[in-house]
């Protein structure tokens, strides 16, 4: 909140368009949208969730405001301890969802918010999903449409992907790319955004 009882802006620290979709079925549009360029590699023996936090911690500071609220997330599919992070071509996405293929996974997503003042609050959420048993038609055909660019872990569920999932624990919108339950507890916890 501003001295004044008003609103501070919000600032979305990210260039995903399904992140400002999702923000908008729960009636949230950022007042600016300020992506962040950052060195997106893990670490040596990184684990995928750690990989999560400090990712959209790092896009949080670097898209800090003087003026606003910075919203920032970062979405990293994890199989055990092997990161898949977004293919770089169609081999890439065939040896992902070869990878995928019948087996269980864990989509994790840390959002932070961080106020002008520099007080940051966070939370990771993790959804466990399982591929069904993938034929290297279907595979192929998922390839050849493309869906697959620029996403973590090579698929979209919010695409054709879904129907590959046999099994899913945890938040839908976690996997899409912004817990929204956590998000929307983040925000009141600051009072943005009302009950």
């Amino acid at each position: 909140m501003t001295q004044d009882g008003g609103r501070l802006p919000l600032v979305l620290a990210s260039a995903s368009p399904r992140r400002l979709e999702l923000l908008a079925r729960i009636g949230i549009t950022p007042d600016r949208v300020a992506p962040t360029e950052i060195d997106e590699s893990p670490k040596r023996d990184e684990l995928p969730r750690r990989l999560a936090e400090r990712l959209s911690a790092a896009k949080a500071e670097a898209a800090a405001q003087p003026d606003a609220l910075v919203l920032a997330a970062d979405t990293v599919v994890g199989v055990g301890r092997r990161i898949l992070g977004k293919p770089a071509s169609e081999a890439d996405a065939t040896r992902f969802l070869n990878l995928l293929s019948g087996r269980r996974h864990q989509v994790h997503t840390g959002v932070v918010l961080r106020q002008p003042d520099g007080r940051v609050s966070r939370r990771l959420v993790t959804t466990v999903l399982a591929f069904q048993r993938l034929t290297d038609q279907q595979i192929a055909v998922y390839v050849a449409s493309g869906e697959w660019q620029g996403k973590a872990g090579g698929y979209a569920l919010q695409g054709s992907a879904e129907m590959f999932v046999r099994f899913l624990s945890g938040s839908h919108s976690n996997v899409v790319g912004l817990p929204l339950f956590e998000t929307a507890q983040l925000l009141r916890g600051c009072g943005w955004l009302r009950p």
